[in-house]
């Protein structure tokens, strides 16, 4: 039963990791950000999201303390990273709304946290997911969580043509002010 969840969060992996790289290298008929957003959408986003997310705490709950961290470590790294990443992630989704965090198309937003960040709720989600490979201390969530963290990285690649493209020179007045990242 592992090997089918291995086998699944690594097929999502994949597979989102291929539409990225899809509309990087074809931004005319890209997959991310969708070219259209139609009721189809959200289960086209969420649906992988949430299977991957779920993947990994069934493999964190099954190899729950294999790897040997440290408690302090756990408790005390772990479990900070899940919940001020959570913090963030719903915060910023309440400004934006669930659609246009979704790929829906809207307001470009420049204040708030991403005056540091042009990208918090990725940077958010790495740290939920760091901490869950800490916190769980299981090898097989930190493989599928490593291969989770590939995602977050390359999204902002396909994103940031999409964004030049709706908000012009207000996002390129951004993109030279604020990192990508932290």
């Amino acid at each position: 039963m592992q090997s089918f969840f291995i086998i699944l969060g690594l097929g999502v992996v994949a597979m989102t990791l291929a539409a990225i790289f899809w509309s990087i290298a074809f931004p005319d008929r890209r997959i991310w950000p969708p070219q259209r957003y139609t009721t189809l959408t959200p289960f086209l986003v969420w649906v992988p999201t949430f299977t991957l997310f779920g993947v990994l705490i069934l493999l964190g709950v099954w190899g729950w303390s294999d790897l040997g961290i440290s408690s302090w470590l756990r408790f005390g790294v772990g479990l900070p990273l899940i919940l001020i990443g959570n913090v963030v992630v719903w915060m910023e989704v309440s400004h934006f709304g669930v659609p246009q965090t979704g790929g829906a198309k809207g307001k470009l937003r420049t204040e708030g946290i991403y005056r540091y960040s042009r990208n918090p709720q990725y940077m958010a989600d790495i740290g939920i997911v760091s901490g869950w490979m800490i916190l769980s201390a299981s090898p097989w969530a930190m493989v599928v969580g490593l291969a989770g963290i590939a995602v977050l990285i390359a999204a902002p690649f396909s994103e940031e043509p999409w964004l030049k493209d709706q908000y012009g020179t207000a996002f390129e007045d951004y993109l030279a002010r604020v990192r990508r990242f932290l």
